[in-house]
């Protein structure tokens, strides 16, 4: 009788957890001029940040104005977005897609590849790796279905996903396995790379850029000196100052913007293990403004000036390996066997390097995104360019200019809204600078 009596009770307890867990998501078109406003709040969660940024740098959103607090039992995420162009976000699919994204965001995983074998590499770039690399696959009758290249310091990351040539088939017999590997440690290790080249077929399901984050950082790009001196990386400036009156470490990020800044630095502090309470995020036409309040998983702040420059030379990577450096190349063309080894030996015998490539195909159809410099890191010459155009096909390969997403104003005091959204975009950090000087008032803020 007693065990009657809880079960309601029981089933009603159980709806509230789930209610309390579940992100509330509000979506505002009407409050900013320029923007779209994306309100998430929810029950603390550490990893709730990096989960929120990741969707909307999946669809290609970029966030102009942020502000982050999760301190106590309770997030609130606030993020000003608009598209690659720097429009308001207008088509209701994307609105809808964005709501259940986020709604649904203790849930979301990473997708799994499925029917494909994944290959992770790393290893000592230099002009015509890539070229190898796919020139082996090719050898090997291995189809490269999605592939994404970073390179950063004279080290490369990639990720590739295949299939083989003649099954359409992921790879599974266990010697062309080892054959794939050792053919591709081979042309990784190059002539003095042995102890540093790794190939690895994962079973991971992590998100790719993650990984890919998660694979430069154990390859310690961080802390290597580049070979090649890449013209166009991202320079940030990156500082970060304890207050042992509140218990925090800060970081300051200022640089120039562009698409997933927020995600490539998130992602980088939450995998060393850092728990971010506070953000701020403002971009502007001279560039993007970063600032978080952080402590260790542990609840420390930054504890010795060790960590602090190894925290600085870390998010500096993380912010530059993403950043294109060259021209942008885009290859759309009929995939056929062999077309990557084709189009990257093209690209080698004149002399170019890939400094970044994002290859996938759909349809039967190849779209092949290439970041390309001449062997030293200096811009590919025009008339270089042109001549590799005419020998892959003009109406395939062509230069593209990047999505104009950089800086529409975005209206700074919200004059219109008197929202949410308008009132918390402060600068915690100028906040902090004003009122060290009555901690009584910093307690009750935060």
């Amino acid at each position: 009788m007693m065990q009657m009596d809880r079960k309601p009770f029981l089933e009603e307890y159980e709806k509230l957890i789930v209610r309390m867990n579940t992100p509330r998501v509000m979506i505002d078109n009407a409050g900013c001029v320029d923007a779209t406003r994306i309100m998430i709040d929810s029950a603390r969660n550490d990893g709730i940040l990096l989960e929120a940024v990741q969707v909307l740098t999946d669809l290609n959103l970029s966030i102009k104005k942020g502000y982050v607090s999760s301190d106590g039992r309770w997030n609130m995420d606030v993020f000003h977005v608009t598209n690659l162009d720097g429009n308001k976000l207008t088509d209701s699919s994307i609105i809808n897609c964005i709501e259940q994204s986020l709604g649904t965001i203790h849930s979301t995983r990473s997708k799994s590849i499925d029917g494909m074998t994944t290959l992770e590499l790393t290893g000592t770039d230099r002009v015509g790796l890539l070229s190898e690399i796919f020139a082996v696959l090719s050898e090997l009758n291995c189809d490269v279905v999605e592939s994404k290249v970073w390179t950063h310091n004279g080290r490369i990351a990639a990720i590739i996903h295949l299939k083989d040539c003649d099954s359409g088939s992921p790879i599974e017999d266990s010697k062309k396995i080892d054959r794939i590997e050792a053919r591709l440690k081979n042309v990784l290790k190059g002539d003095n790379d042995i102890r540093s080249a790794k190939t690895l077929v994962s079973l991971a399901v992590t998100h790719t850029e993650r990984r890919l984050h998660q694979m430069m950082f154990a390859d310690r790009d961080y802390d290597r000196t580049p070979i090649i001196k890449t013209h166009g990386r991202y320079s940030p400036l990156v500082s970060v100052q304890n207050y042992s009156e509140i218990e925090y470490s800060v970081v300051n990020i200022q640089c120039k913007d562009r698409p997933k800044l927020l995600f490539d630095v998130v992602c980088t502090l939450t995998d060393m293990q850092y728990v971010v309470f506070h953000a701020t995020i403002n971009t502007r036409q001279d560039g993007a403004y970063l600032e978080f309040f952080i402590r260790h998983i542990d609840g420390s702040p930054i504890s010795s000036e060790a960590e602090k420059q190894r925290v600085i030379m870390c998010l500096k990577a993380a912010i530059e390996r993403r950043a294109p450096g060259g021209v942008r190349l885009e290859l759309y063309k009929p995939d056929k066997p062999g077309l990557l080894a084709q189009v990257t030996r093209t690209f080698r015998e004149n002399a170019m390097n890939v400094t970044q490539a994002e290859i996938s195909t759909k349809m039967g159809m190849a779209l092949n995104i290439f970041y390309v410099t001449d062997a030293i890191g200096n811009p590919v010459d025009s008339k270089v360019i042109d001549s590799v155009m005419q020998r892959i096909g003009s109406g395939y390969l062509r230069v593209k200019e990047l999505p104009l997403m950089y800086h529409q104003k975005v209206d700074s005091d919200e004059q219109n809204t008197g929202g949410l959204g308008g009132a918390v975009l402060l600068s915690l950090g100028s906040l902090l600078r004003r009122n060290l000087s009555n901690l009584g008032l910093m307690k009750s803020y935060f």
